[in-house]
């Protein structure tokens, strides 16, 4: 088994934090995503991506992880699970099957094994239907807007003549407007088949929205960080922003202060309960450099407005 160090797949540090992590992998998630990327490779480098973004950003899982990678780092493909590995993060969630869009790396780490053993003993003693699949289907927050059809494939196992064999399935699964991260779309019938003419198992999708680069999501509604100068903060300025589905004029008061946040109706995810908003968070950025000529028009400012933040400190 290759050993996988997640951090080189993101280009990280051993040490980035949760927001590197996160503005990395939705970076990579756009640029690999299947959708968006016909060339050959891009749908396994996405998996692989998913993948180490699915151990980093998890606390518990990333702790354990830390502590193999010391263990394998300078291992190949001779890696081995050590016989006393057990996990504890407590927050398994993958069963160890064949068809996983993760690789043998991840399951043996962090898949629950005890589920998966349990699966494959009701399937040998065929005393229950088809076996269950779960799957994870990444969508685009701009796919959940009006929904989309998107091709999915995946193997089964299945008995010919008393031989275990892998069935290729390949599936056009409607993903409905308005799905939420980790939503269950359960595909019935479309598991392991069953034997002697038992029912099939069912396919279940799990929905795994993919992070934008702009946009955060909090509930049905969108969050959008608008970066102003001091000067567009303290003047007012009407500005484009952009939305899921298109450009939208934006009205930015007078003195308006870092934080504060303004809403744009409509403009959101959809839900059971209507359509969300998209929240603006105002942030002012100071430019990066200054040249003599606007340090003296600083100072200039500061000794006219005469303002300061700090009187509740006195």
């Amino acid at each position: 088994m290759k050993f996988k160090d997640y951090y080189k797949i993101l280009g990280l540090a051993e040490n980035a934090d949760l927001k590197e992590i996160k503005t990395v992998y939705r970076k990579l998630a756009v640029k690999y995503h299947p959708d968006k990327n016909p060339e050959p490779g891009a749908e396994e480098k996405f998996k692989e991506v998913a993948e180490a973004y699915e151990v980093l950003k998890d606390k518990g899982r990333r702790a354990e992880y830390d502590k193999m990678r010391r263990y394998g780092s300078g291992s190949s493909d001779g890696f081995d699970v050590p016989p006393d590995w057990q996990s504890s993060s407590g927050n398994n969630q993958y069963q160890s099957n064949e068809n996983d869009d993760f690789s043998d790396f991840f399951n043996s780490f962090f898949a629950d094994r005890t589920k998966s053993k349990r699966h494959s003993r009701a399937h040998s003693e065929d005393l229950f239907k088809g076996q269950d699949f779960e799957m994870e289907l990444p969508v685009f927050l701009e796919e959940s807007l009006s929904g989309v059809t998107k091709p999915i494939e995946y193997h089964v196992p299945a008995s010919t003549n008393g031989q275990l064999t892998k069935i290729k399935k390949s599936l056009n699964v409607k993903v409905p407007k308005g799905v939420k991260d980790n939503e269950r779309i359960r595909l019935k019938g479309q598991g392991a088949p069953g034997s002697n003419h038992k029912l099939s198992g069912d396919l279940y999708l799990i929905i795994r929205l993919v992070p934008h680069p702009l946009f955060d999501v909090q509930g049905s509604n969108l969050l959008l960080n608008v970066p102003l100068t001091p000067w567009e903060a303290a003047l007012g300025i009407k500005i484009e922003i952009p939305t899921l589905d298109g450009k939208v004029k934006l009205n930015i008061p007078a003195n308006c202060q870092s934080g504060q946040k303004l809403r744009v109706k409509g403009k959101g995810l959809n839900s059971k309960s209507g359509q969300g908003d998209l929240i603006t968070v105002i942030k002012i950025v100071i430019p990066p450099s200054t040249t003599l000529e606007t340090k003296q028009l600083w100072q200039q400012l500061a000794e006219v407005e005469k303002y300061n933040p700090r009187t509740e400190w006195s």
